[in-house]
C-alpha cells in the first residue's frame, strides 16, 4: 500500500473547541484547552504516525479581529494553515450563528482542498437546533462535507479520521516517524504554564502574559526548569504572584504536576515573573517572544 502524508489544519472562532479537537486527534494534550477564548497564539503541529501514513495536525489561534500586534501574528499563522493544508478542519460550534471574520470565511470558501465542516458542543445542543446548524452550513459551504461532532466526549471523531485519511495525498513522511510535534519540550513546558495562568487568573491578566523557559536542564532524577513570567504592568505582576506569593505558588504546583506526566519524570520548576511593558504591541518585542 502507498504511504499517506499531508497537512491537515485546523481553523475556526476563538473558543469552538479547536485545540481540544487536535488533542483528541492527536492523542496527547500538545494544545491549551480552557473555557476562554484566544487561549492557542501559535500554530501547533501534532504529528500522527502509523506504518502506511503519517497525518501532521496543525492547530492555529482563533480567528480575531486584530487589536493589538499580537493579534496581527496570531492571524499570520491562520492565513498560512490556508494556504498550505491538504485538507482543511473548519469547526464551528452550536452556539455559533455566524463566523465573525467574513474574510477568513470568504477564503475557506475559495478553496481547492477538500474541506470538514466539523459542528461542535453537539452534547450542548438539542436535535432542532443541530438541524439549523447544518443547513446553515451546507448553504455556507456547499462543497464541504459536514460532521456533527463533540470533540470534548470523542463523538463522530472516527468518521472525521475516515474522511481525513481518505482525502490525504500520497506523499513520503515529512517528520521523522518518533515525532508527535515540531515544537521542542520547552515549548510544552511554557504553554502549561500559561494555561494554569488561564485558569486562576481573570480578565485581561492572561492575555497580557508570555512564558519564557530560561532553563531547561535534563539530569538522571529530575528535570529542573526556570521560568519566567513576563506582564505588561507592575499591578499585573502584583496579582500574578498574589498575596503571599499564593497566586504564583498555585500557578507552579499545578504547572509541576502536569509537566511530570507530560515529560515523565521529576520536575523542580522555579517561577519569576518580570514587566516588560506593552510587549504584545511591538514587533520587536513579539519577534523576541518567537511571534
Amino acid at each position: 500500500m502507498a504511504h499517506k502524508s499531508g497537512f491537515v489544519n485546523i481553523v475556526g472562532s476563538p473558543n469552538v473547541g479547536k485545540s481540544t479537537l487536535m488533542n483528541q486527534l492527536v492523542g496527547e494534550k500538545l494544545s491549551i484547552v480552557t473555557s476562554k477564548a484566544q487561549t492557542t497564539r501559535h500554530r501547533i503541529l501534532g504529528i500522527v504516525n502509523e506504518e502506511d501514513y503519517q497525518i501532521v495536525f496543525s492547530d492555529t489561534p482563533g480567528v480575531v479581529n486584530a487589536a493589538y500586534k499580537l493579534h496581527e501574528a496570531m492571524m499570520d499563522y491562520v492565513n498560512a494553515s490556508l494556504k498550505d493544508a491538504d485538507v482543511l478542519l473548519f469547526i464551528t460550534d452550536t452556539l455559533e450563528s455566524e463566523m465573525n471574520h467574513k474574510e477568513t470565511l470568504e477564503k475557506i470558501k475559495k478553496l481547492k482542498v477538500p474541506v470538514l465542516c466539523l459542528i461542535n458542543k453537539i452534547d450542548l445542543s438539542n436535535q432542532d437546533k443541530l438541524t439549523e446548524r447544518v443547513k446553515y452550513w451546507q448553504e455556507q459551504l456547499p462543497n464541504a462535507l459536514i460532521f456533527p461532532i463533540s470533540a470534548l466526549h470523542n463523538f463522530n471523531i472516527d468518521q472525521v479520521w475516515k474522511s481525513i485519511l481518505e482525502f490525504v495525498p500520497e506523499n513520503p513522511p515529512y517528520y521523522d516517524k518518533e515525532e508527535i510535534s515540531d515544537r521542542p519540550m520547552r515549548f510544552f513546558v511554557s504553554e502549561i504554564i500559561r494555561e494554569k495562568i488561564f485558569l486562576h487568573c481573570q480578565k485581561e491578566i492572561p492575555y497580557s502574559c508570555q512564558v519564557e523557559i530560561e532553563e531547561y536542564k535534563e539530569e538522571e532524577l529530575i528535570v529542573r526548569i526556570r521560568a519566567l513570567i513576563i506582564v505588561e504592568r507592575d499591578s499585573q505582576k502584583g496579582i500574578i504572584i498574589g498575596k503571599g506569593g499564593e497566586m504564583l505558588k498555585r500557578i507552579g504546583r499545578e504547572a509541576r504536576i502536569e509537566m511530570e506526566k507530560f515529560i515523565g519524570s521529576k520536575v523542580f520548576l522555579e517561577n519569576f515573573v518580570k514587566v516588560d511593558k506593552d510587549w504584545r504591541s511591538t514587533d520587536a518585542k513579539l519577534k523576541k517572544y518567537g511571534y
